[in-house]
Formats: C-alpha cells, structure tokens, sequence
C-alpha cells in the first residue's frame, strides 16, 4: 500500500469509492493537529484558538506552557490511498472539557492513533481506555519531543499494551513519518479483519 507520492496538495478527484476514516486522539499538546496538517493532500480544516490566561485555569497546561493554540472541535484532513480508497482523517481535542465530542467522532471509524508524548506518558491512558471500550483497532505512535528515551518495553509496560498492538515512533511534523503511521493503523485493521473469529469456547477461556 502506498500513499499519492507528490507533495502538491490538490483536491481529489472524483473516482474514489470508498473513504476510509481515521481518528487521531491522545493527550493535550502531543501533536495531533500537527500530524493531520503534515499527512494532508488538502488544506486541511482546523478548529485550533488562541489560548488564553482564561484557558489556564480549565486546561492543565504544565506539559505544554510553550503552546499557544488548541483545537476546540476538531481537525480534518485527506489522503490518498490509491485510484479507488481515500482516507479522512480526524484529529481530535486533547483537553478534558471536550472529551465528550471523541463518542461522535468514533462513529463510523475504522481505526484510531493513540499519539503519545513520553514526557507524558499518563496522559494517554483515557484515550486508550476510551478505544478499548469502543472496541476500535488502534496504534500507538510515540512523538518525538526530544527529551528522555524510552525503550518499546518501558512503553507497553506503561500503559499496559497488549502485544499485539503496534507501537512506533514517529515525528508528527514529517509528512513521511506521518504516513507510515497510517500505513500501520491500516495494515494492523487488515490483520485483524482477516483473523479468524473466536470461537465460543476461545471465549470462555
């Protein structure tokens, strides 16, 4: 599977079939806007705001004082996949008070991104625990900020990931880095899709 290779930004055609959705969620200020802007084939639609003194007393910024906007809604763009598959692409609020908009993003979802800032490693637990409950295949990709290394290991016992779940790295600001974040989510629900299904008994178990 491959990407549209040119980095001209043009409007898709309209041969596509089938669009595909993704969602981006994780932690406020881990770069989510960043990875949908830096992927994009569009400009692509962007809810983000000036923060303000206000916004402080709501939002925990100690992990990201050098932020200044957040996405209020959420962020959209568009990609290529190939002739006939498109994926649309969300991102998602960060902060607590707009926790409640993740439920209508996820409707119609074919897989997620937990974007994760080691620094802040419990900052993704809710989005994790969100998708489990959903039920919805998703990838952990590791921001790079720079900072401490954490090893894979050091990561999934962290946030307790099952191991089967894929876990990389990436730079959300590097379109290249951002597609085979993508490329991953999607191999990762072709996998899970072509599984055979359990039986009563494996479920029992």
């Amino acid at each position: 599977m491959d990407f549209a290779t040119s980095d001209t930004r043009t409007p898709l055609g309209a041969q596509a079939d089938n669009g595909l959705k993704i969602v981006v969620v994780g932690g406020f200020g881990v770069g989510k806007t960043t990875l949908v802007r830096s992927v994009s084939e569009i400009r692509p639609l962007s809810t983000e705001e000036t923060m303000t003194q206000a916004g402080a007393t709501v939002d925990d910024v100690s992990g990201v004082r050098e932020k200044s906007a957040t996405t209020v809604s959420f962020d959209f763009g568009r990609i290529t996949l190939d002739a006939r598959n498109v994926l649309y692409l969300f991102g998602a609020p960060g902060q607590e008070r707009f926790w409640f908009l993740w439920d209508r993003l996820f409707t119609g979802t074919l897989g997620a991104v937990v974007l994760l800032d080691t620094r802040r490693i419990d900052d993704s637990w809710y989005a994790i625990d969100r998708l489990e409950r959903h039920g919805m295949p998703f990838i952990v990709a590791c921001n790079d900020f720079g900072g401490p290394r954490h090893t894979p290991a050091e990561v999934r016992a962290a946030l307790d990931l099952d191991p089967h779940i894929p876990l990389m790295d990436c730079d959300a600001r590097s379109r290249e880095s951002g597609k085979q974040v993508l490329i991953t989510l999607v191999e990762h629900v072709r996998r899970l899709s072509a599984a055979p299904a359990p039986t009563a008994e494996q479920e029992l178990v």
